[in-house]
């Protein structure tokens, strides 16, 4: 079992104490308490859509070592990386994709999309918590993803883009409103890091890409 410090302790506590998620499915459960947790929002609790499946198909592509891409660097700082075996990606300070979105006339984060998927191929876990249009460029690429955890924060495109990820029928974790961001995307991940299967799991038993 993982060693949770006091401070995380009480803020479960806390939590559990304000609002009932023990009708939750499991992994539902463990996402929709941390994201909870990173951000002091019971709206949450409501807001995220969760799907259970898809939930899962992203803790046995953890354990198969799948790459996880990100599209800012707050959201890679976030993630427990001493629990993750895989490449971490984020390709947004990376020169290819600053050439690209000058040469494309696109965001800097949707040519880091493309950059990042050039690099990790299909079946990686995309954690997109800052950029709206990360979001819409990754629905473009056929990137065949093993879980897409779309929180991208914002007036601008923010929520239109999480409901073009619902309609697209990708595995997917979400919310409905504009809410998101960095932490509570790397929290959603931190999550599947920290389940039993992942957390108990050695280097050794992973396939690393």
């Amino acid at each position: 079992m993982r060693d949770i410090h006091p401070i995380e302790a009480e803020s479960y506590r806390i939590l559990n104490e304000r609002v009932d998620l023990t009708g939750l499915a499991p992994l539902t459960r463990a996402v929709t308490e941390r994201v909870v947790h990173a951000s002091a929002d019971l709206d949450y609790v409501t807001d995220l859509r969760c799907d259970e499946a898809a939930l899962a198909g992203g803790v046995e592509a953890l354990l198969a070592g799948r790459p996880v891409i990100t599209d800012v660097e707050m959201v890679a700082a976030g993630i427990t990386r001493r629990r993750l075996f895989s490449e971490l990606i984020c390709a947004i300070g990376d020169p290819d994709a600053a050439a690209l979105a000058t040469a494309e006339g696109i965001t800097r984060s949707a040519a880091a999309a493309r950059v990042a998927f050039d690099r990790a191929g299909p079946g990686a876990i995309w954690v997109i918590g800052c950029a709206p249009t990360a979001l819409f460029e990754l629905l473009t690429l056929g990137c065949a993803p093993a879980l897409v955890i779309g929180l991208p924060v914002g007036f601008v495109g923010a929520a239109e883009s999480k409901a073009a990820l619902r309609a697209s029928g990708l595995p997917a974790l979400s919310n409905v409103s504009e809410r998101g961001g960095s932490a509570v995307a790397s929290a959603a991940l931190n999550a599947l890091l920290y389940t039993d299967a992942v957390f108990r799991a050695e280097p050794a038993d992973k396939e690393t890409s």
